[in-house]
């Protein structure tokens, strides 16, 4: 049992695979296809612009939590580093960000069980789904990180079988499949590598950023594991390969199989295509399974992360103090329901808002990834002095070129959400995403500040008080 409440529930094979099924968003399968029609087989530079941005912050990430695993990761890293108005801001902007998810990923998920099974009404299928893995999540944290064992293990067999059928089919040797549009030559024939020039690739960042979101999701599940520092530096240093096989890789293979420009990819959605164009039955049917496979994974990921970050803010004071109450199992159950509770609300206003309510939440938690991102820059930069006059041994897990590259990771970040606020088309636009991000920001901290404030004053009105009882005790012995 760790000392915070959490039980060591998680064990290496669970921590494993919680990293590399964290990077694999739904978002890989269904958001790639407009990501492609944007920057044609550019896309590939855009996954790798974003693929490199998330290996660096992810390592500042790997140094301060090898050196200090918590279940509060970036967040007790922010309070530490920068105060505590910077902890309570981007934990309740992260906890805001994984609920909103958990509504959208809930009615992803429906959608496709109505389509299988349409004697349940979707929003059925979404209370379903929530209650299965709420139920998952309130056993214990070793159950959850089963589950996620076996969702992140069948979407990575099944991406890494895509990959290898694929790559068979471009080359010509996979029997029996119709790959007479398969060819490498498939990235310069059709207008080129970059087909819609080179200001697409940003476009396209745009558009694929928010699929890596949750590669931070192993540096939180590492507090509960048998041994966080080696877990927090096994999954730091394997995020090259993972990205690079996982997105790079099996882009590659989609832009590689069909022409970039083909109306299918579109209609059905980039991997459905490809493996349609190879003639192979019912690849809409093995690609909906992978997907809500993916769905399910991300909604306990996001339940499970959603609330431990509640848990952290509770522990620090920043969060009612119920939330930081674990039962005998180790979990803490109203962070969980909490949580839940507001995925519920979320559940119910894109059912009967989905074009105001729920389009403000969606936009409004749009550029938390970013945010998340820069304050892992800024801390970083601080926690490195820290850690190195307090006990350099810690310091397993080290960023590269420090100070030189996390100053060029948070200027990039700092420059797409510039380029955001150029992207005017739409209702989900960039410049609505990010301006309705910063409002909730704003928010939150006005409210960090105005409550440290009361607090710091209170605590000095305690002080005050302690010190005048204390001086007339000494008048009255003297």
């Amino acid at each position: 049992m760790t000392g915070n409440g959490l039980h060591a529930g998680l064990k290496n094979r669970h921590l494993s695979m919680i990293a590399i099924g964290g990077v694999i968003g739904a978002g890989l399968f269904v958001g790639s296809s407009s990501g492609i029609a944007t920057a044609g087989p550019g896309i590939l530079l855009s996954y790798a612009l974003v693929g490199t941005l998330v290996v660096l912050v992810m390592r500042m990430l790997g140094e301060m939590s090898a050196a200090n695993p918590t279940s509060g990761s970036f967040s007790a890293h922010a309070d530490r580093a920068l105060g505590r108005w910077a902890g309570f801001s981007i934990g309740w902007l992260y906890w805001f960000f994984w609920v909103v998810v958990l509504a959208v990923e809930a009615t992803a998920g429906a959608k496709i069980l109505e389509g299988w099974i349409p004697a349940v009404p979707q929003w059925g299928w979404a209370l379903i789904v929530m209650v299965v893995l709420t139920a998952t999540n309130l056993v214990s944290v070793g159950s959850y990180g089963e589950f996620e064992f076996w969702f992140a293990g069948i979407k990575v067999v099944a991406i890494g079988a895509f990959i290898v059928v694929g790559l068979l089919a471009v080359l010509g040797v996979l029997p029996g499949a119709h790959s007479d549009k398969a060819g490498f030559s498939n990235l310069t024939d059709h207008g080129g590598f970059l087909p819609h020039g080179p200001g697409a690739i940003l476009t396209g960042v745009l558009l694929v950023v928010f699929s890596f979101m949750g590669s931070e999701i192993a540096t939180l599940a590492a507090g509960e594991s048998e041994n966080p520092q080696r877990a927090v530096t096994k999954s730091t240093n394997s995020i090259i390969w993972r990205i690079g096989v996982f997105y790079l890789g099996s882009i590659l293979i989609v832009v590689a199989l069909l022409p970039w420009n083909d109306p299918s990819i579109k209609e059905k959605g980039s991997y459905v295509a490809a493996l349609d164009s190879l003639g192979i039955a019912h690849a809409g049917e093995i690609m909906n399974f992978i997907v809500l496979t993916s769905v399910l994974s991300c909604l306990n990921s996001g339940l499970y992360t959603a609330s431990r970050m509640a848990f952290s803010l509770g522990q620090r004071g920043d969060a009612p103090k119920a939330f930081a109450r674990t039962t005998s199992r180790g979990v803490p159950m109203a962070a969980i329901v909490a949580s839940v509770v507001f995925g519920f609300v979320a559940v119910f206003f894109n059912y009967r808002f989905p074009d105001s309510v729920f389009l403000f939440l969606v936009n409004s938690s749009g550029a938390v990834a970013l945010f998340v991102w820069l304050v892992i820059c800024f801390s970083q930069l601080r926690m490195r002095k820290i850690i190195q006059a307090e006990a350099p041994e810690k310091l397993v897990v080290k960023m590269w070129l420090y100070p030189y590259l996390t100053w060029a990771t948070a200027g990039l970040i700092v420059f797409v959400l510039g380029y955001m606020l150029t992207d005017t088309e739409g209702e989900s636009s960039g410049r609505t995403t990010v301006l309705l991000s910063l409002l909730v920001a704003a928010v939150v901290v006005a409210v960090a500040v105005v409550k440290q404030k009361m607090t710091g004053g209170r605590a000095a009105e305690a002080t005050a008080a302690a010190e005048s009882t204390e001086s007339a005790d000494k008048v009255s012995v003297g």
